[in-house]
């Protein structure tokens, strides 16, 4: 009850806001970051179509630097498209960026953040998000206090690139302020935190049993057994407590993809490898019977989650996804197998070769073919079609995944496996290129790659925001994912996992 009161509290509160546009983007930006958001959604977007109409009419609203670039970033992010030239008015007669500006700290970092934004082709976006980050990095030098280390947050952790459920309780420690609201907005939430722990911790214990009862961690000893880390994917990628169901079914594919890369990558033969990749194809009783014993055990288990999550599909959205779920699990054993070939004979591929199978083996398509279905949104045929057919907003992610991945100083825990670098490809085809400047260069390319994604995700584009906004958060989990420590851990994705499961907040 205290909980829904506090609902109500922030909805009149954001009803109230009226003309102040500054106030009412700085109010969506707080509920944002502190991952309330999903609560909201209508109200945001009354303030924001307000907005948008106001960005295309008046000039008078880009004259507070900070107001024009919070403005900018929150109608980019939620898929409106804003002409980046809003910010030309910022250069000087020569067309370089006004040195006063250099002056205004919380302008500068809400540049920095509406440079994330940036699609393809937008020079002034790209210049402020140099100009900002070398400014915020020249004054973090000279100053050593709670402003400096939310500059340094910014710049380390920028909103659009980062997930908000993971950096709410930095945020929160740090949101303070004398507008009557801030406390309201406050105390919303610290109880919605304690409230979703107890979800995600109820979802770890039915996927704990899901696990244990599948019995693969038994039967296939060589492969990673992981579940929970598993489960950190949906958690991140998913955050509305009211997707519960279509987190725990979403780990389940996930854990597949794990699993069979293990098969492939450390455990296999090529002929055994050749016999799956046929049975995952043909998806036929006659096929499977070819397999020896391991790989009868994993293909059972990926007909049953298959058929298990089709007839749930089914039965929630009418329309059964089971052909669209079978070719992707083909696609991806194809493309496990192109690698097995590859390290079998010995070869090393042109880097773009590598790249573009690679997007496909990175496993992201299959998981965002299941998410599709399981949010239920826009399932019609001409969709369905599109998200088959591997279009730009998966292949940007999955490219983003391979590139971070392959950046990695060391491999996941429990693996030592063969499946190849893009580094080690691109240093072969470029002889004489140092280590540091591949990896600048995949730096740049993840840069480019983002850059593709945000365009996606602008309106109009045949997806709803759910699953725009999941995608999203998969290139954003990407990089916590694959920084692993000497010790092959993952230090960061740990204290997050501690923090948003085991923690309470305190009121």
């Amino acid at each position: 009850m205290e909980h829904a009161q506090k609902l109500e509290e922030v909805r009149s509160v954001l009803k109230e806001v009226g003309e102040d546009t500054l106030e009412a983007l700085l109010m969506i930006d707080a509920i944002q970051r502190l991952g309330i958001d999903y609560h909201f959604h209508g109200e945001i977007e009354v303030v924001l179509q307000r907005l948008h109409t106001k960005f295309n009419t008046v000039s008078d609203c880009h004259n507070n630097l900070y107001e024009l670039a919070l403005g900018f970033r929150l109608l980019r992010q939620e898929g409106y498209y804003v002409s980046a030239d809003v910010f030309n008015n910022l250069k000087d007669t020569e067309g370089k960026i006004q040195e006063k500006l250099s002056e205004d700290i919380k302008g500068l970092m809400g540049l920095y953040e509406a440079s994330q934004l940036c699609i393809k082709g937008e020079d002034i976006l790209e210049e402020i998000g140099n100009f900002s980050s070398q400014l915020l990095n020249a004054w973090n030098t000279h100053n050593d206090h709670s402003q400096a280390r939310i500059v340094r947050n910014t710049l380390g952790h920028p909103h659009h690139k980062s997930l908000a459920k993971f950096m709410a309780k930095s945020f929160l420690s740090d949101f303070q302020g004398t507008d009557g609201w801030v406390n309201v907005f406050r105390e919303l939430a610290k109880m919605d935190f304690n409230v979703v722990k107890s979800i995600h911790q109820k979802e770890m214990l039915q996927l704990s049993k899901w696990w244990k009862d599948l019995g693969l961690a038994k039967e296939l000893k060589f492969a990673r057994n992981q579940p929970l880390k598993w489960y950190m994917w949906p958690l991140a990628v998913l955050p509305d407590p009211s997707l519960s169901e279509q987190r725990v079914e979403l780990t389940k594919p996930i854990s597949l993809v794990y699993i069979i890369d293990d098969i492939f990558d450390v455990h296999g033969t090529l002929d055994e490898l050749t016999l799956f990749t046929e049975a995952v194809n043909r998806w036929e009783y006659a096929a499977v019977e070819q397999l020896p014993d391991y790989m009868k055990i994993c293909f059972n288990a990926l007909n049953g989650i298959t058929n298990e999550i089709s007839s749930k599909v089914y039965n929630d959205h009418g329309r059964n996804p089971m052909e669209s779920l079978r070719k992707a699990w083909a696609c991806l054993c194809n493309a496990f197998l192109v690698e097995a070939k590859w390290f079998a004979d010995g070869h090393v591929p042109k880097a773009d070769e590598y790249l573009k199978n690679g997007v496909i083996s990175s496993g992201v398509h299959v998981v965002l073919v299941h998410m599709f279905f399981l949010l239920g949104h826009g399932i019609t045929k001409r969709n369905v079609d599109i998200v088959d057919d591997f279009p730009e907003i998966i292949s940007s992610v999955a490219k983003i995944l391979r590139l971070w991945d392959d950046l990695g100083s060391a491999k996941d825990e429990n693996q030592d496996g063969h499946d190849g670098s893009y580094l080690e490809c691109y240093m072969k085809e470029k002889p004489g290129t140092s280590i540091e400047n591949a990896r600048c260069h995949v730096m740049h390319t993840i840069s480019e790659t983002w850059k593709s994604l945000n365009n996606e995700c602008l309106a109009p584009n045949p997806f709803s925001t759910s699953f725009t906004k999941a995608c999203l958060n998969v290139a954003r989990m990407v990089p916590l994912m694959y920084s692993y420590d000497d010790n092959r851990c993952l230090p960061s994705l740990e204290e997050h996992m501690k923090s948003l499961v085991y923690e309470s907040v305190s009121s």
